[in-house]
């Protein structure tokens, strides 16, 4: 009798357990197509620091290839996507470390790069040729945004001569009457490219976490205070609006959205929302010409764990919300830096799933809960066995490690490319949610919590309201498959989406779905569109 009681009960639980489970599979929401959040600027990738040399030195038919897989919009006569279609490219001015050597103290060539201007003033325009190349790659294959970015003002400007901080203080390194003349340069890198090599870049980023001391000579790189950033940002706004450019500032790019919100020291960087945007602050940059209405961060260090990742961005939209509800946020930089349970950490590549998930997670919550207009990665290539790259090139094995690796010197001229489903996890993103578009509110009828969500299944959706173009993207976070039940609300034509999967075994590989139930394979990315009625 015990037995057979133990028996029933343990079948009971089995039974409950399976009736549980099927019932997670199933996730029912709502789209809101009326609920409009933020306007989409785009997706896009930073030049830093690999395209130097790849774009310079490399065949030109690996370079295409590349070019395709970052720019392209296309298919192959199979339905299959060429590349990712990013929308927007990010290209970093040089500060002049590679013109001085081993002098710049900066060991790894990699993370060298040149300037446009020389120490007497004039320019040579042949400089940064890599980047140069990719830059037009991208114009030809339709990339709608351009954004120009430096980290140090050129070393015959700053205060000790290099391209990194020695000074132990967090002021910019320049020296103070150059000011005006970085501003000048700035701007007349942003004119030369204009008009002399066709490509207008939209937006100039013209400092760089500015939060870190930048004291330890291994890349280009310089803090500066809020005082610092107001005033370089006055010189540019009065040099752009004077020679009549449309290009406009973006500032922020902090190191860590915190510094973003809140006070985290003494040191004059921080709580930079209120302090550039607030109504009362003598720093506001809100009303001067040739500034975009925008503050820029980095999501590194603030993604796990997932309460964190959560607690973090609600906090900076609480904030965006109260100094300035039409102020835009902007994710300009990110890569797996923190150790985490999921993927161990930045260190040893990964061209598997389960980091591109990691960073589908990151990108899902900076869009959802920050409301992040515009999201940038870091970077478009790697050369090392790191976690950063959206295509990694080596030498037949995982890339190099440290700066005495012999293949540091041989890829600068070739080498193999691999593509990363990181990159194909964000092309579910950059391919299909173009600039323009507008969120739309997503409600999950079961109403769980944000926690579970990131653990499961994450929906965001996007409208192109002039041509009724749907589109949504759903990461599956978990082990089992789900089915997306959309709402009898959700009215599309055909009642068909067409989907686009990133998973372990597929790279947005075409399909079809009857609108009304979608299957969201195990540990996967499907991006849905159709077009409302």
């Amino acid at each position: 009798m015990k037995q057979y009681t133990i028996s029933t009960i343990t079948l009971s639980i089995l039974v409950t357990l399976h009736i549980a489970a099927y019932a997670q599979r199933e996730v029912k929401i709502t789209i809101h197509p009326d609920q409009e959040q933020q306007r989409i600027y785009g997706f896009g990738a930073s030049d830093a620091w690999r395209c130097q040399f790849v774009g310079q030195y490399w065949p030109e038919e690996k370079r295409e290839q590349i070019a395709d897989l970052l720019f392209s919009r296309e298919t192959d006569k199979f339905g299959n996507a060429k590349g990712i279609g990013l929308s927007l490219w990010r290209f970093y001015i040089g500060s002049g470390s590679t013109e001085q050597g081993a002098q710049s103290e900066i060991r790894d060539e990699w993370r060298r790069a040149e300037c446009f201007q020389n120490s007497d003033g004039t320019y040579d325009w042949s400089k940064q040729a890599g980047q140069r190349w990719f830059l037009q790659a991208a114009k030809k294959r339709g990339v709608e945004k351009f954004l120009a970015f430096t980290i140090s003002a050129p070393v015959h400007m700053t205060l000790n001569g290099k391209a990194f901080n020695s000074s132990g203080k967090y002021d910019l390194n320049i020296l103070p009457e150059k000011l005006p003349a970085y501003a000048s340069f700035l701007t007349d890198v942003t004119e030369h490219f204009q008009k002399e090599e066709g490509i207008r870049f939209d937006y100039l980023s013209p400092v760089n976490e500015p939060q870190w001391l930048w004291e330890k000579p291994t890349q280009e790189g310089t803090p500066a205070t809020n005082k610092d950033m107001h005033a370089l940002t006055k010189l540019l706004s009065e040099q752009l609006s004077r020679r009549k450019l449309s290009t406009e500032v973006l500032l922020g790019e902090a190191g860590d959205i915190q510094y973003l919100y809140k006070s985290m020291n003494d040191h004059g960087n921080d709580a930079q929302v209120r302090t550039f945007f607030g109504k009362n602050s003598p720093l506001n940059i809100a009303s001067l010409p040739n500034v975009h209405r925008a503050i820029t961060g980095h999501s590194y260090f603030t993604t796990w764990p997932v309460q964190r990742l959560i607690d973090y961005r609600l906090a900076l939209r609480d904030t965006l919300r109260a100094v300035d509800p039409a102020l835009e946020y902007w994710q300009t930089e990110f890569c797996i830096l923190e150790k985490n349970d999921d993927v161990g950490g930045g260190g040893r590549r990964d061209l598997g799933i389960n980091t591109a998930l990691y960073y589908a997670r990151v990108i899902h919550h900076d869009l959802v809960l920050t409301n992040a207009s515009s999201w940038q990665y870091w970077t478009a290539l790697s050369e090392a066995d790191f976690k950063d790259g959206l295509i990694h090139i080596d030498n037949g094995d995982n890339g190099v490690r440290g700066q005495e690796d012999p293949d540091s010197k041989i890829l600068q001229r070739d080498g193999f490319f691999r593509e990363t489903k990181i990159l194909w996890a964000l092309g579910n993103y950059s391919r299909f949610v173009r600039p323009g578009m507008k969120r739309v509110n997503v409600t999950y009828d079961e109403n769980p919590s944000l926690e579970k969500i990131a653990t499961n299944l994450m929906v965001s959706a996007y409208t192109n309201k002039s041509t009724g173009e749907l589109v949504i993207v759903a990461i599956n976070y978990a082990s089992e498959e789900r089915q997306l039940i959309p709402g009898k609300a959700l009215r599309v034509k055909n009642n068909t989406f067409k989907t686009y999967t990133t998973s372990a075994e597929k790279d947005l590989a075409p399909g079809k779905s009857d609108a009304g139930s979608i299957t969201i394979g195990p540990r996967s990315v499907v991006t849905l569109v159709g077009r409302l009625k």
